[in-house]
């Protein structure tokens, strides 16, 4: 029987309060927003904090607008919220079909965009009780020093497994981060780094506030957004890869741009480059070039409990299938 640890808990009214506590509380506090990847954590003793901060207060977190220039969702939003919204499904219909895709209903509802894109990485040594753990010695990421996965490794290669972040990144969006300096802007693509011990760029008392999609501002071009994802289940389970795509073509179809990402393969989302398809018809045969692009420069580790040979195999294929939904749209 998991039991959970015991901890302090505090509710802020405002970020301004959120972030204060965090600077009062240092390292030994931990920020919940949903709670559904926090509290399976805490319970597995993954995490230990001595405060929790619970968000669930801070109404200006909350919600999406259309802005002149981008969609803005605050990172409290609600997956089900993003997934259902009329305004997301006009702007950013990847992102909706991103949403739609994470865990099953009861989770959505709970879980927020801003945990989401915060969700720590994943590894099959380390997503377990600390009976199984001790009993393998540890890992890396949480009491070890060794990494399973990579044997002699000394870098953490924990699987990032947020669905939301591969769409927003193929949509190159960015982020408002607040800290006791102030607000900052980064790129997405630049919020996360290749250790899984810590695969974000987030400092202790800093906090992932909004996101913000740009609109393609070029009236002669239109954005295909597509979303795919492998799992075991069509719902519950986290990705065993989920892709995204994101093409502006012209009136002809012509690709003058295209952004192609997939996750899950180590602590980071992985950008394809997509040069050599620029000028070409989106197409059958444009797809099928892509996903082999892209399985030729992906490699899948034994993170996570599937054959790493079979994930590279359907790379080729759900790229495809991402594709395909955004020639769909």
């Amino acid at each position: 029987m998991l039991r959970m640890q015991p901890f302090g808990i505090e509710f802020p009214t405002s970020v301004e309060e959120a972030a204060l506590l965090l600077q009062t509380h240092g390292a030994s506090a931990k920020l919940c927003a949903g709670g559904t990847d926090l509290l399976p954590n805490l319970k597995h003793e993954l995490l230990s904090p001595a405060k929790v901060i619970h968000l669930s207060r801070l109404k200006a977190l909350k919600g999406i607008e259309d802005g002149p220039a981008a969609l803005v969702i605050g990172a409290m939003t609600s997956l089900d919220d993003i997934a259902n919204s009329e305004l997301v499904k006009k702007l950013a219909p990847g992102l909706s079909q991103a949403a739609a895709h994470v865990a099953g209903p009861q989770l959505r509802r709970m879980g927020t965009l801003g945990g989401n894109l915060c969700l720590d990485t994943r590894c099959l040594y380390y997503n377990q009780s600390y009976f199984w753990r001790e009993a393998l010695g540890f890992c890396l990421k949480k009491d070890g020093d060794d990494c399973h996965v990579t044997k002699t490794g000394k870098r953490c290669v924990a699987a990032a497994s947020n669905d939301c972040a591969t769409m927003l990144i193929a949509l190159d969006a960015n982020v408002d981060i607040l800290g006791p300096s102030g607000t900052r802007n980064i790129a997405l693509a630049d919020f996360y780094v290749a250790n899984g011990e810590k695969n974000n760029v987030l400092d202790p008392a800093e906090i992932l506030v909004r996101v913000h999609v740009p609109k393609m501002q070029d009236q002669s071009l239109r954005t295909l957004q597509g979303f795919s994802k492998l799992r075991h289940r069509e719902s519950i389970d986290f990705p065993i890869l989920s892709i995204g795509v994101r093409v502006d073509v012209d009136k002809e179809k012509r690709i003058f741009d295209a952004r192609l990402v997939v996750n899950a393969l180590a602590a980071k989302p992985k950008v394809i480059q997509t040069d050599f398809i620029k000028g070409r018809v989106f197409d059958e045969a444009a797809f099928i070039e892509l996903g082999a692009y892209a399985s030729a420069r992906c490699t899948p580790l034994s993170n996570i409990c599937d054959d790493p040979t079979w994930r590279k195999e359907m790379i080729a294929v759900y790229v495809r299938r991402a594709c395909e939904a955004a020639d769909e749209l």
